[in-house]
């Protein structure tokens, strides 16, 4: 089930640079931040996604990033800064 699914953790004033149509998140408001809401991510599937942005310069915008498997997203947001006690 997710085999497929690929994450990217991103920092927060990276969120209005996503274009939505190609991860499974809907919106920025859809998004799970840390605990100092510095960093978010987002999961895709298939290939990195890349997009056109308004001037036609194609955007390869996860080319740099670390791209997690399930599991080691798990392991990424059981550390302390992806918990939040309330």
């Amino acid at each position: 089930m997710f085999e497929n699914k690929k994450y990217v953790i991103i920092n927060a004033n990276e969120v209005l640079s996503i274009n939505f149509s190609y991860v499974e998140q809907h919106s920025a408001e859809t998004l799970r931040y840390n605990k100092d809401k510095t960093k978010t991510f987002v999961k895709f599937e298939g290939e990195n996604p890349k997009w056109e942005d308004e001037e036609g310069n194609i955007v390869d915008f996860f080319n740099d990033k670390t791209i997690y498997t399930y599991d080691e997203m798990v392991v990424e947001l059981n550390k302390s800064e992806w918990i939040i006690n309330e």
